[in-house]
C-alpha cells in the first residue's frame, strides 16, 4: 500500500492536500500569519476552518516563501499535512482502499457472474429471492469497517514498520523473490484455513460467520458478503506475512490483488470436475461444497490442510447442484405435461357430452 500511496500522492493527492489544508491558512511559531493571510481566513470560511486544525511545524521553505509569493498576490501551493502526517496518511488510505475494494469487487464479480457463473443455478430451490441484491447490499455494508479495522495494517505499511522491500538484491535476489510467492500462497493458505475452522466452532459461528452462509448457492457477488469482523479476520494473514517476512512491495501489490480475485472466483458455484488438479487446488467445486455441507473444505487454494484436518470432501459430480436444478425442472415439466394431459382429456369429454 505504500507504493499506492506514493503514487497517487504524485499523481493528485498533493494537489488535493495542498486545496483541502493548504500552507497559507496557517503560521507557525517563528513566523505569525500575515495580514493577507489573515485577512483571507476571515473572508472565506473554508480557510478559516481549517486554520483550527492541527499540523506539524510548517516547513521553514514554504514560511520562508510567503513574502515573494505575496509579491505576486499568490500564496504557496502547498500543503500543511505533508505527506508523512499520521491523519493525511489515514484519510488518504481510507479513501484509496475504499475505492479499491470497491472497484476490485464489482469489476472482477461482475466478470465472473457475466462469463463464468452458470445462471441456471439461480433456479435452485435454495437460491434467496433477490439474493444477488442481498449479496451486494451485505458486502456494501461489510466494507467501511472492513477498511477500519485494515488501516492499522496499511498504515504500518506506509510507515515502514513492514518487511516490504524494494531493492531485489538485498533479499536474495531473484531466487529469493520467485520462491516468496509459493511460500506466500502456503503460509496464507494453512492460516486462513484456521482461522476459518475456527470460525465454525459454535461460539463464533452464529454472531460472525453464519451471515456469509446464508447463500448456500453463492453467486461471485457473495465473496465478500461477510460480516465484516469475519471478512477481516480472514484477511490478516495477508498483512500479517510482509510484516514477518521480506517481500517485493510490488509483488505483494500484485499478489493481493489476485487472490481477492480468488476468493471471488470460488463463489461461482461452479462444479467441473475431472481436471487434474482438483486433487491439490481447493477450486470453485470445492468451496461450492463448503456452502453446501459447512463443516468441509476450509482451505482457500489447496486441499492439502483439509486433507491433513480430515475435513476434505472430494468434489464429485454427483454432488453438483446443478443436478437439483434439472430434478426440479424435470418435475416440473412432467407435473406440467400431466396437468396439459389431464386438461385435454377434460376438454375431449366435454365435446362427447
Amino acid at each position: 500500500m505504500d507504493f499506492v500511496l506514493n503514487t497517487c500522492d504524485d499523481l493528485f493527492f498533493d494537489f488535493v492536500w495542498a486545496k483541502l489544508v493548504p500552507v497559507s491558512a496557517f503560521g507557525n511559531n517563528s513566523v505569525p500569519v500575515l495580514p493577507i493571510l489573515a485577512h483571507s481566513a476571515n473572508k472565506w470560511s473554508w480557510s478559516h476552518l481549517v486554520s483550527h486544525l492541527p499540523h506539524p511545524p510548517l516547513s521553514p521553505i514554504a514560511t520562508e516563501s510567503f513574502p515573494s509569493s505575496l509579491l505576486n498576490g499568490t500564496v504557496p501551493d502547498m500543503s500543511a499535512w505533508p505527506r508523512d502526517y499520521i491523519p493525511r496518511q489515514i484519510l488518504s488510505l481510507s479513501v484509496l482502499t475504499l475505492i479499491g475494494i470497491h472497484l476490485l469487487y464489482f469489476v472482477f464479480a461482475w466478470l465472473s457472474y457475466t462469463f463464468i457463473f452458470n445462471h441456471d443455478m439461480m433456479r435452485h430451490p435454495r437460491f434467496l429471492k433477490n439474493q444477488v441484491q442481498l449479496e451486494i447490499q451485505t458486502s456494501l455494508k461489510a466494507f467501511p469497517v472492513m477498511t477500519l479495522l485494515t488501516l492499522p495494517w496499511f498504515l504500518g505499511e506506509v510507515r515502514g514498520k513492514s518487511k516490504l522491500y524494494d531493492d531485489i538484491d538485498a533479499h536474495g535476489g531473484w531466487t529469493y523473490m520467485v520462491l516468496s510467492v509459493p511460500f506466500f500462497l502456503l503460509f496464507t493458505d494453512y492460516c486462513i484455513y484456521w482461522i476459518h475452522r475456527w470460525l465454525h466452532h459454535p461460539l463464533l459461528y452464529k454472531p460472525l460467520h453464519k451471515p456469509h452462509h446464508k447463500w448456500i448457492i453463492p453467486t461471485p457477488f457473495a465473496s465478500h458478503a461477510f460480516h465484516p469482523v469475519d471478512g477481516y479476520l480472514q484477511s490478516v494473514p495477508y498483512h500479517l506475512f510482509v510484516f514477518v517476512f521480506p517481500m517485493h512491495r510490488l509483488l505483494y501489490l500484485v499478489l493481493f490483488v489476485l487472490v481477492n480475485f480468488w476468493s471471488i472466483f470460488i463463489h461461482d458455484s461452479d462444479m467441473i470436475t475431472g481436471h487434474p488438479l482438483e486433487n491439490v487446488i481447493n477450486g470453485p467445486a470445492h468451496h461450492t461444497l463448503h456452502h453446501i455441507y459447512f463443516t468441509v473444505n476450509y482451505g482457500q487454494y489447496f486441499t492439502w490442510a483439509d486433507r491433513a484436518g480430515k475435513s476434505y470432501r472430494h468434489p464429485d459430480s454427483s454432488l453438483d447442484p446443478l443436478l437439483e436444478v434439472k430434478m426440479q425442472e424435470r418435475a416440473e415439466r412432467e407435473e406440467r405435461e400431466a396437468r396439459e394431459e389431464k386438461e385435454k382429456k377434460q376438454g375431449l369429454k366435454s365435446k362427447s357430452d
